[in-house]
């Protein structure tokens, strides 16, 4: 149990972080985005570092739950949080239909299809404003109604607060099912194709079939994400939920962090995530762009000297170097207060 002491101080601090910021509304959103691509790094994770099979468009996913989602709640009035689920379901099921042609095949054929799944949807949300009755909003995007009463059924807020709280939640579950899924048979198999997909299959395993498990529960994962980006912004737009960027990012959280660990990508959307936002917020302004190119830089620099990411590293420094400190302070602590308690007891001659 010791091992999840670290992990419930984390979760203490990441809960405690609105009332350490206090009013300052922009600062808890630019917090919430960065949980959001922690999350979205760790459900691109379980297909694309637990099955090894590398997703260059896996934004096609998170915009399709999104649009989803968003036309339930436009069109019949369902609220988001059914609608999300609904999304999740539709995109595992996507997710799938992509990976049924292409897991059969070794190489990098699952990452080309993702890729132009991703290029042929945004080409339709960019180019189609209407298909039969419903609005798809084209160029401009969906531009999500306010509820008067708004309200956690509406799933709209009046500050970050709510949804910082909610995205906290979201990415606590996907870590969790990580977490599981690396611990499972799941897990052992996803590893065994990883590493070696031959033996994997002389083994037994379904090598396919393993990997649409992983592509179908990255996928629902994802769609979820693509939801709450939604009602967090009030609008998708093609572009910016479905382009490539959103999807480039996703993968370099991963990489930077660690891929195929469980808290990897986690940790390299907290470190690149608060590390272009205070560039961009206390450098941009002197030269237009130099965040991107510091963000660039630390990507380059942990692929270069770290290129199974920081999670490595900084497991090694707890395990080696913190944790036994802790230990032989504590063992300090503890001798020195039963030393004290002996004197103490011991009868005067």
């Amino acid at each position: 149990m010791r091992k999840f002491v670290p992990l419930g101080v984390l979760g203490l601090l990441l809960a405690s972080v609105p009332l350490l910021i206090g009013d300052d509304d922009y600062l808890l959103k630019s917090c919430v985005f960065i949980l959001l691509h922690a999350y979205l790094a760790t459900s691109w994770n379980i297909v694309g570092g637990f099955a090894g099979q590398l997703s260059f468009g896996h934004a096609a996913f998170m915009a399709l739950g999104g649009y989803i989602s968003t036309l339930l709640f436009m069109n019949l009035g369902l609220t988001p949080w059914v609608g999300m689920i609904i999304g999740g379901i539709v995109v595992a099921a996507v997710s799938v239909l992509i990976g049924i042609p292409t897991f059969r095949f070794k190489g990098a054929y699952f990452a080309i299809a993702t890729v132009a799944f991703s290029g042929g949807l945004l080409t339709i949300l960019k180019s189609v404003p209407r298909i039969g009755p419903i609005e798809l909003g084209s160029l401009e995007g969906l531009i999500i109604p306010l509820q008067m009463d708004g309200g956690f059924a509406s799933f709209q807020f009046l500050t970050s607060v709510p949804y910082y709280y909610i995205i906290l939640v979201l990415t606590a579950v996907v870590l969790f099912v990580s977490w599981y899924i690396e611990r499972s048979k799941l897990g052992f198999y996803l590893t065994a194709i990883r590493e070696d997909e031959e033996a994997a299959k002389a083994l037994g395993i379904s090598t396919s079939r393993v990997k649409l498990y992983a592509a179908a529960i990255s996928g629902f994962f994802t769609a979820i994400g693509g939801t709450f980006f939604g009602q967090l912004m009030g609008i998708l737009q093609p572009d910016t939920v479905a382009g490539p960027e959103m999807s480039t990012q996703m993968v370099f959280n991963a990489i930077v962090g660690g891929i195929g660990t469980v808290f990897g990508p986690f940790i390299g959307a907290i470190l690149l995530g608060t590390v272009g936002e205070v560039s961009r917020v206390y450098l941009g302004d002197g030269i237009p762009g130099l965040h991107l190119i510091i963000y660039g830089v630390i990507v380059t620099c942990v692929i270069l000297f770290c290129p199974k990411g920081i999670v490595g590293p900084l497991q090694h420094f707890f395990f080696t170097r913190l944790a036994p400190a802790l230990s032989s302070k504590k063992t300090v602590a503890i001798g020195s207060g039963e030393r004290r308690k002996h004197d103490g007891s011991t009868p005067n001659n």
